[in-house]
């Protein structure tokens, strides 16, 4: 089975929820783990939580979900400045912890890949894969 759905969403907090919402409910036709599930809502929600603070004013959170058998693409994006174009993100945790700083560490370590990649000039694009494990 594959599924696919792009939104745009305004650049506000409930965005977020509402991202989360659209991916479950699009989980819940296929056979993947309630794992997979989890770590996909957080996922999501940590990359449109990322957009939502960090996007230029009057950016929208352009958000792309696929789902193929085995897998999940979700592509995250918003006007702005990427922190690091191309490059994978790291799993550690940013030091001295603050406040901030767990969203990127959080989404290297539960997707199977997470980039940021070239996207339209002044545009942030986070590409994230994860495998899905079925039941």
């Amino acid at each position: 089975m594959r599924v696919t759905m792009t939104l745009s969403l305004p650049r506000q907090p409930s965005s977020v929820t509402r991202a989360r919402h659209v991916l479950t409910t699009l989980l819940s036709l296929t056979d993947a783990t309630e794992d997979s599930r989890g770590h996909l809502a957080v996922l999501i929600s940590e990359a449109c939580a990322n957009a939502v603070v960090h996007a230029d004013p009057g950016s929208t959170v352009d958000i792309a979900i696929v789902i193929d058998d085995d897998s999940c693409l979700l592509e995250v994006g918003n006007r702005g400045s990427t922190p690091d174009a191309g490059v994978g993100l790291d799993a550690r945790l940013p030091a001295p912890l603050t406040v901030g700083g767990r969203g990127l560490p959080l989404i290297a370590a539960l997707a199977d890949t997470a980039a940021f990649v070239a996207g339209p000039p002044d545009h942030v694009l986070l590409r994230i894969t994860k495998h899905l494990a079925n039941t």
